[in-house]
Parts: structure tokens; C-alpha cells; sequence
């Protein structure tokens, strides 16, 4: 799976969730890092809308590093991002809270 590939299926399933629970803005940056597919792009949850860009986010409240695969695991509700971070599948640089705020929206 292609980076570009792998920012479409992210964009997808953040397309049509509900994001009416949150207020305000809450942004993180995505850190691809895997064998083949190495970028960075940012999920943004602002007006109660979810906007997935394959851009750097520099007003952000985390930074999450992961893999392509355990990111799609992630996003499908494959694993629980709470045990994914204390397996050590996912870094987190900043609010751990935002990063499950966002995430949760797709479970």
C-alpha cells in the first residue's frame, strides 16, 4: 500500500462520522513510518467536520508515529488505541486525550 493509498482509506473512514460531540478544533499529525510507505499527514476535527490532508499540521496536539498497518487497524476498530499504545504499536508526542478523542470518533 502506497502512502497516497493509505491517506485515502484514512480520509474515507473519517468522511461521514459523527463529530457534533466535539467543540473547538482538535488536530493531530499522523507520522507514517513502515517498510515501504514513510510520510506525514494531519487529522483535523474542526466545526464539527473531520478534514484529512496529506499535509504537515503545526498547530497540532499530538504527533502520533505508527505504521501503516497498525494505523489502518486503528481506523477500521481493529485495535483498541489505547492497547495499541501501551503495546508499543503507537508513539504519542503531546495530548494522549486528543489522540483518543479522535480516534473514538470511528469505533
Amino acid at each position: 500500500m502506497t502512502y497516497e493509498q493509505v491517506v485515502a482509506k484514512v480520509k474515507t473512514k473519517f468522511k461521514n462520522v459523527d463529530a457534533s460531540s466535539i467543540d473547538g478544533v482538535v488536530a493531530l499529525q499522523i507520522n507514517l513510518e513502515g517498510k515501504n510507505v514513510n510520510g506525514i499527514f494531519y487529522i483535523e476535527v474542526k466545526d464539527h467536520n473531520v478534514n484529512v490532508e496529506p499535509y504537515e499540521y503545526y498547530d497540532r496536539h499530538a504527533i502520533v508515529t505508527v505504521n501503516p498497518t497498525n494505523l489502518l487497524k486503528l481506523v477500521d476498530g481493529k485495535i483498541d488505541p489505547v492497547e495499541a499504545y501501551n503495546k508499543g504499536k503507537v508513539a504519542i508526542d503531546g495530548d494522549a486525550g486528543a489522540v483518543l478523542t479522535v480516534f473514538n470518533l470511528v469505533k
